[in-house]
């Protein structure tokens, strides 16, 4: 069976098309850019090309001569003040991209699946199931809500994968993330802000891959919350790599979010509830030390 990933190059994109290959899947990788994640031993199965899934004419050329089975379209613009910023950027990668991929996934694939947010939600409620009401406050979640409206239009059988916060290993220059940052960071001996007073479930990225592959292996359908099960701020993130790398916690200050000044907001408490996928599709994630300890170990 031939998947096709879009986002290849980024962190989730990475650990997945490793997942696919390993599971067995053909798989085709795209992203914007050369290929940042370089494969030995999979040469008859996998093959990346760049795409714009903002551009109607490559995302038809490459669907047109790649045909897959399954389209999973984990593209997107993700930072958050970036969207807040450059709305029409935001809109031209999440909305109209998606529109396009899945419009052209319609003609060849047989399951479409897209990789949404926590960011979708406005944070008032916390612990989100799938079935909560969705209310974006950032640019960046209204448009991701806009994709998953997309998703649900699609004329063939689609899945939605929300997920939140998402760390792990870095495979080939993909950008850091929350445990990168605070490890560099107190390496190199600076004094960090971490807020306390925003709440998530973690997602350790390579349970996310996981998850998404068993979305594939049963041709599930429907929203499926994938994330991690401890409910953490930042800082406490901060804390648990602190602890384990032994590095000078004394160096992390905990603040409140109205300290910085960002364009975009960010919902106070997220966090999912995980139990219809570990019903549906036997998922179940490691906790937050276990995946720091498997991150931080290899």
């Amino acid at each position: 069976m031939k998947v096709l990933v879009t986002g290849a190059n980024g962190l989730l994109g990475q650990h997945l098309v490793q997942q696919l290959l390993d599971k067995g899947y053909t798989v085709v990788g795209t992203g914007k850019g050369d290929a940042r994640l370089h494969l030995a031993g999979y040469d008859d199965r996998y093959q990346y090309r760049t795409l714009d899934v903002s551009d109607a004419s490559d995302v038809q050329e490459v669907m047109d001569e790649e045909k897959p089975e399954v389209v999973i379209h984990a593209a997107a613009m993700t930072q958050v003040d970036e969207c807040e910023l450059h709305p029409e950027q935001c809109e031209k990668v999440n909305v109209t991209g998606t529109a396009l991929i899945a419009a052209d996934a319609e003609l060849y694939a047989k399951h479409f699946i897209y990789v949404s947010t926590d960011f979708v939600f406005d944070g008032e409620q916390g612990n989100y199931k799938e079935e909560d009401d969705l209310k974006p406050i950032s640019y960046y979640g209204f448009t991701k809500m806009q994709a998953e409206a997309i998703t649900e239009s699609s004329t063939i059988p689609w899945a939605i994968v929300r997920t939140c916060l998402v760390y792990g290993n870095i495979l080939e220059g993909t950008r850091s993330n929350i445990i990168t940052w605070v490890k560099d960071s107190l390496d190199q001996g600076k004094d960090i802000k971490v807020v306390a007073d925003q709440w998530r479930t973690p997602t350790y990225v390579e349970d996310l891959a996981k998850g998404i592959v068993l979305i594939v292996e049963q041709q599930a359908t429907g929203i499926y919350h994938i994330s991690g099960k401890d409910l953490l701020t930042p800082y406490d993130i901060a804390i648990q790599t602190a602890d384990l790398l032994q590095l000078d916690k004394s160096k992390i200050t905990k603040v409140d979010a109205a300290t910085f000044k960002q364009p975009g907001k960010r919902p106070p408490k997220t966090g999912f509830v995980i139990d219809k996928a570990r019903r549906e599709l036997g998922y179940e994630p490691v906790t937050f030390s276990e995946g720091l300890k498997k991150m931080l170990s290899r």
